[in-house]
């Protein structure tokens, strides 16, 4: 990263995204704490029950799980920012579907809307870092030879020496 600010936003969501695992696990817990065998499976989770227990396991709404091929990484810092722009945008999303399925639940929906809102924020700071980026990328780079700066110092110093001195 060529960029030590864009460092720092990375480092900051990064640990925020953390946290937004831990509170969305911690929704899907505090929503079936307690359900009986039967609400769960008329609820459509007995496979999931099967396999996990009332355990949060991260998956997609389709039961695909969580895998790391999810996270995109190129080797180029301007094609990890946009896929990054594109995630937020994607988990923006998600909620919005999220809070239209929960409508009637305030409890759910509050922190559904903060973390959508959070969303928003994150794709504002990525796109922040890259054009932070791409200014830096876009600069003159000046190189000097060292031979050259080494020769003019050199001569500078026996030009400058008029005492005599060994």
């Amino acid at each position: 990263m060529p960029d030590q600010k864009a460092k720092a936003i990375l480092n900051d969501i990064g640990t925020e995204e953390l946290a937004h695992l831990e509170m969305v696990g911690t929704i899907v817990h505090q929503l079936t704490k307690g359900a009986s065998i039967e609400e769960i499976e008329k609820a459509g989770l007995g496979a999931y029950y099967t396999d996990h227990g009332v355990d949060v396991y991260p998956q997609a709404a389709s039961g695909t799980p969580f895998t790391a091929s999810y996270i995109a990484c190129k080797g180029d810092v301007i094609a990890n920012l946009q896929e990054d722009l594109a995630a937020e945008q994607k988990a923006r999303a998600t909620y919005e579907k999220l809070i239209d399925l929960c409508r009637d639940e305030p409890d759910v929906v509050d922190p559904l809307r903060f973390l959508r809102e959070r969303e928003v924020v994150h794709f504002q700071r990525f796109g922040e870092a890259l054009r932070g980026v791409q200014d830096k990328l876009a600069e003159k780079k000046f190189y000097l030879n060292d031979t050259l700066v080494n020769n003019n110092a050199s001569i500078l110093s026996t030009n400058d020496n008029n005492c005599n001195c060994k």
